[in-house]
């Protein structure tokens, strides 16, 4: 969003934030199921760095008392996105093999749980400074920035592997297809990696379209041995919310733990933002306001 290449966001100024744990301070009328007092988490997409928001009161879900905020916060967006992306897109099973990139970033530690619990071999990409994280988490560290990810992955996993989460998008994505098994899925649900281009924001996932469209084709007819290709972007809703308890049920038994890189006050928010922008974080970076 700071490079104005996030998909659809708002036109500058405006106040950022994906999303929050709050406490409700006050409820509008006709509302129910929702009362003062209570703790909930909500997905903004933008707005969510302030001291007081409004949101409908049928995108907010219920946190447990016993949950440190923070710990709530970290798994919001973070969690529903590496739910869904295991569960309901890649649909991973016990006994495969799963490639996930960005393994010690805030999704990605949480996708590389997910599918450790779900009983999977993971393969994680990641700068070697955070190899011991990706190892401690339960996967193996891949490299990204010493040669060739796909070689590497073909060394670890020579039949190649069932899924491939990808948020780095552009020139990744054929690599990550190239790895696939038979029947495998590749899931793109990011472009990190054309942040920097020149031009509309839009023009990097033309290219992405033409690449997913040319598989499709040959896997109708027949060539693409069954792999598939597919977008993710994360949303709100029913499916949100249903997501993000189980997360949070996962998290209150301890079989899901957030990472979290640093817990810095509202005002600090621009330091905040140059952790993620340099690669300092490993894990998620959680703003507090202060108490009302």
């Amino acid at each position: 969003m700071l490079r104005r290449r996030y998909p659809m966001q708002p036109r500058f100024p405006f106040v950022p934030g994906y999303d929050l744990v709050g406490v409700v301070s006050s409820v509008g009328p006709g509302v129910t199921g929702v009362r003062a007092g209570d703790r909930v988490a909500a997905m903004t997409r933008t707005g969510a760095w302030r001291t007081h928001v409004v949101v409908p009161a049928s995108g907010v879900v219920p946190v447990p008392a016993t949950l440190d905020p923070a710990v709530a916060a970290a798994v919001a967006m973070n969690g529903v996105t590496a739910w869904q992306l295991v569960h309901d897109v890649a649909r991973v099973r016990p006994g495969q093999t799963v490639l996930v990139h960005g393994a010690a970033g805030g999704v990605g530690t949480l996708v590389v749980q997910l599918a450790v619990l779900a009983g999977a071999r993971v393969l994680g990409t990641a700068s070697a400074g955070k190899h011991d994280v990706v190892r401690a988490l339960g996967a193996e560290p891949i490299d990204y920035r010493a040669g060739s990810v796909a070689a590497a992955v073909r060394a670890l996993a020579p039949a190649g592997v069932d899924a491939v989460l990808d948020h780095v998008g552009g020139d990744s994505l054929a690599a990550s297809y190239e790895v696939l098994a038979g029947g495998g899925i590749l899931v793109n649900y990011g472009s990190a990696s054309t942040l920097h281009d020149p031009g509309h924001w839009l023009r990097p996932y033309f290219g992405t379209i033409r690449r997913f469209a040319g598989w499709r084709l040959a896997r109708l007819a027949g060539r693409g041995r069954g792999r598939r290709a597919t977008f993710y972007y994360v949303k709100a809703g029913p499916r949100f919310s249903a997501a993000l308890t189980e997360v949070f049920a996962l998290v209150e038994r301890g079989s899901l733990t957030p990472r979290i890189a640093r817990r810095l006050p509202l005002e600090q928010a621009a330091e905040a933002v140059a952790l993620l922008v340099e690669g300092r974080a490993s894990g998620k970076v959680v703003l507090e306001a202060p108490a009302a």
